[in-house]
């Protein structure tokens, strides 16, 4: 066999899935997108204040299109703003997309709070600006008040957020998501200044014609490239701000998770590859890899990384310049624009979050409830006050001259105010006791369970108390080099944890190991005769060169087996029904590859080190804890 490449706890054999969820890449890239943002606004800064000739000249040099008569002009400010800001909004669609198929919002009744709790921060955050601005001139600016920014937000969670964030990170995905498209409504209706109705009706039907491409079930990348470039022509031309096409691209990118039928394909075509390298092959495997993951995580891993350290920061570096002498501070500190969004985002946004969801949860007697605890809704409520993006894009349809200077400075404060609120927040939880920190952070909700088949004490090969509060289920095959190095991990889990137990599943992976399938009979075949584990130690422990028959009949003689019982269920093939239902529930799991891990029922992702799988047995150990208690409380 060959040897596996390196970081083996972080690998699995093939086509596995399960290195890193869309999500936490996702949120990642969004962290070190901050940075640079952060680096971009303080550049820009800088530069206004120190040549603002120069900046001005700059982002106001025209740029023209043209094709024959017909073309686009615009200065390089709005190219970025209504141009490169249409692939920003369609990476945010297309992770709301792939949130609402695959992640922790496909419950849609989870769903439907964190909504609330966005419409509810924008309307709160947007009222205390009007009634700051009331019957004054910046009344009709009440736009840049009401959108959290989801690369500072998100990056500002990873950064400070709690010790078990991915619950809070994917409620507040929701929450920015909801942001990101009630603005753009806004957007194209309050702040249009004219529109021409035959243009918009052609980008709508544009639109349409994507979807009914897209619903006919086949991915055709160019033909949707070529509508989406026409629809934000049409729009543009309609008047309607066309970074509007972005989100409604994205959302309409369905996420599906990658079927066996499709990597087995992909092996296929790969392994003919290998016996023939031609170039019509290696196109035909490079194909059949790319078709089996969905057209949804494609574009995000293409778009996002371009999107978030690229064009966001150009949009940063071209619209946060602030030229602050002359007195501007003291002037704009006091005016109802700076004012109305320091306080419609610092003040309002927490408390339209938190009350919102507070609201819906008394009002559904529970039954809808936060995903989180209420220290981490609070601080999640504190980092929705920052609105960078959205809010200096509206800012910039609002107003000009002085009132948007105000309005910007008003921005950048707010954004600034709301990361120390948020710092607070998780600071003062840190501090208490910690039985009421892990409530106040993770709450009491029910997780998502991903295991399909549940664990059945009679017919799964069990490791451990049968009643430890904390259960360790792997997808495994004993071919697969991966397996074979995971397995001293899960022993010292073991050995370093009395509440924990581990369940094997056999998944033979027989396109790519070939004796798998062999393997994992013989370990029924001991099973049979009360030796599964002293069977399954040898497997693993002896991966190289293979398991062959005399092999499998050498260790059957070591442990002392039945051999000629051995051997006749072997020949019989007596533990393969066992086998193919550990491989349905691999499949209605949504397992693609091996090793693939579930803690009490929720997948895992990313390394299976010792660390990160002590981690996680913590983690679910105290939510285990938690619905304990409330189980008793329930009850009494």
């Amino acid at each position: 066999m060959a040897e596996a490449p390196e970081t083996p706890l972080s690998r699995g054999t093939a086509w596995t899935r399960n290195l890193e969820t869309p999500l936490r890449e996702f949120l990642r890239t969004e962290t070190g997108s901050a940075t640079i943002l952060l680096a971009a606004t303080v550049a820009a800064l800088l530069w206004v204040n120190l040549d603002p000739s120069s900046y001005d000249t700059l982002w106001r040099t025209t740029l023209a299109v043209r094709l024959g008569s017909v073309g686009i002009a615009q200065d390089l400010r709005h190219w970025v703003n209504d141009g490169l800001m249409t692939f920003f909004f369609f990476v945010v669609g297309l992770e709301a997309r792939r949130e609402f198929d695959l992640g922790e919002l496909r419950e849609r009744r989870r769903a439907a709070l964190p909504i609330v709790a966005g419409l509810s921060g924008m309307a709160v955050a947007v009222l205390l600006y009007l009634a700051i601005n009331a019957g004054g001139p910046g009344a009709h600016g009440w736009g840049a008040a009401m959108s959290t920014d989801t690369a500072f937000a998100l990056g500002l969670l990873v950064l400070l957020g709690p010790r078990f964030p991915d619950r809070l990170r994917a409620f507040m995905l929701t929450v920015v998501v909801v942001d990101d498209l009630v603005a753009l409504v806004v957007i194209a209706t309050v702040y249009t200044t004219s529109l021409t109705l035959t243009p918009l009706l052609v980008g709508l039907a544009l639109l349409g014609l994507v979807f009914a491409v897209r619903s006919a079930g086949r991915w055709l990348g160019a033909v949707y490239a070529a509508l989406g470039l026409a629809a934000w022509i049409a729009f543009f031309e309609s008047g309607v701000d066309p970074v509007v096409v972005g989100l409604v691209l994205g959302l309409l990118v369905y996420a599906y998770p990658a079927a066996r039928p499709d990597l087995e394909r992909a092996s296929e075509r790969f392994r003919l590859f290998r016996e023939q390298p031609t170039p019509e092959l290696a196109r035909a495997a490079r194909t059949g890899v790319e078709s089996a993951i969905s057209p949804n995580e494609r574009l995000a891993q293409r778009f996002h990384p371009w999107t978030s350290y690229l064009i966001v920061p150009l949009f940063a570096l071209a619209n946060a310049g602030i030229a602050v002498g002359g007195g501007f501070l003291a002037r704009a500190f006091s005016s109802p624009i700076t004012l109305g969004i320091i306080v419609g985002y610092v003040v309002g946004k927490p408390a339209g979050v938190v009350g919102g969801s507070w609201l819906m949860s008394r009002l559904s007697r529970g039954r809808l409830r936060p995903p989180v605890g209420w220290a981490a809704v609070i601080g999640g409520g504190a980092v929705a006050g920052i609105g960078f993006t959205v809010s200096l894009l509206v800012s910039s349809l609002a107003f000009s001259g002085t009132q948007l200077q105000e309005a910007k400075l008003g921005v950048l404060s707010a954004a600034a105010l709301a990361a120390v609120s948020t710092w607070t927040v998780f600071r003062v939880t840190d501090l208490l006791p910690k039985r009421f920190r892990i409530r106040a952070l993770l709450g009491s909700s029910e997780p998502i369970v991903d295991l399909a088949v549940a664990v059945d004490d009679e017919l799964d090969h069990i490791r451990g108390p049968l009643g430890a509060p904390v259960t360790v289920v792997e997808y495994a095959d004993f071919e697969c080099p991966y397996c074979g190095r995971a397995e001293p991990v899960i022993r010292e889990l073991l050995a370093g944890a009395g509440d924990v137990r581990y369940v094997w599943r056999h998944l033979p992976l027989n396109d790519v190991h070939p004796t798998a399938q062999l393997a994992a009979e013989a370990a029924e075949a001991a099973a049979a005769q009360g030796a599964f584990w002293e069977m399954h130690d040898r497997l693993l422990a002896h991966q190289d060169p293979s398991l062959r028959v005399s092999d499998l009949m050498a260790y059957a003689r070591e442990l002392g087996l039945d051999e000629g019982r051995f051997a006749d269920d072997l020949r019989r093939h007596a533990g393969a029904a066992h086998i193919a239902r550990d491989v349905d529930g691999a499949d209605l799991s949504g397992v693609t590859g091996t090793p693939t891990f579930f803690i009490n029922g929720r997948r895992h992702y990313g390394v299976y080190d010792i660390a990160a799988l002590t981690a996680a047995a913590r983690a679910a150990r105290a939510r285990a804890l938690l619905a304990g208690r409330g189980e008793q409380a329930a009850a009494a």
